[in-house]
């Protein structure tokens, strides 16, 4: 594995590298109908609505993903306000499960930032939202913390994921001993 990214502090969160459709390929005819269900009807609804993680991943690899999941900046409550389908879950931190035929699940959680205690307590309550550039900085793997924005069908990078996805580089963000504990 390589080095990883650096944390950054709320004072110089990075500007985010933005793909247009047109550089990249992933396409909406390869994303679950549900899951743009849930990201249309978010971003009609004035919330901003990111395809994340490992789905926005595998398509940029041109793979079939084996889940999507959703981050926006509605809180659980406004998420579950627009899904009667829906339930919040979550001790830690509430994410919403939105339901569809045959036990599908789409998971959308609030953008969130890392605690105040993070990096020395691991397992610490934390269900303080933020930014998506803050929600990046808190991912795993920078081809994790990769965005796929609804409103423009671009793909939003604040790590450097993109490039590493090229690259068959594979790197933490943050600390990679506390992300890997968090999630092994």
């Amino acid at each position: 594995m390589s080095s990883a990214v650096p944390p950054a502090s709320c004072e110089n969160l990075p500007d985010p590298l933005i793909i247009p459709r047109s550089e990249h390929g992933i396409s909406r005819k390869n994303i679950d109908s549900d899951a743009l269900k849930v990201l249309y009807r978010l971003h009609n609804h004035g919330h901003l609505a990111y395809l994340v993680g490992g789905g926005v991943r595998d398509l940029l690899l041109g793979r079939r993903p084996k889940d999507f999941d959703v981050s926006t900046d509605a809180t659980p409550n406004e998420v579950r306000r627009l899904f009667r389908n829906s339930r919040v879950i979550g001790k830690r931190f509430r994410l919403v499960q939105v339901f569809f035929r045959e036990g599908k699940i789409i998971e959308v959680s609030t953008f969130r930032r890392a605690a105040e205690e993070e990096e020395g307590e691991v397992l610490c309550a934390n269900n303080t939202y933020g930014t998506p550039a803050e929600d990046a900085l808190r991912r795993d793997l920078t081809i994790n913390a990769l965005f796929y924005n609804i409103a423009d069908y671009s793909v939003v990078d604040y790590v450097d994921g993109l490039a590493d996805l090229k690259a068959g580089r594979i790197r933490a963000v943050g600390n990679a001993d506390v992300r890997f504990h968090r999630d092994p």
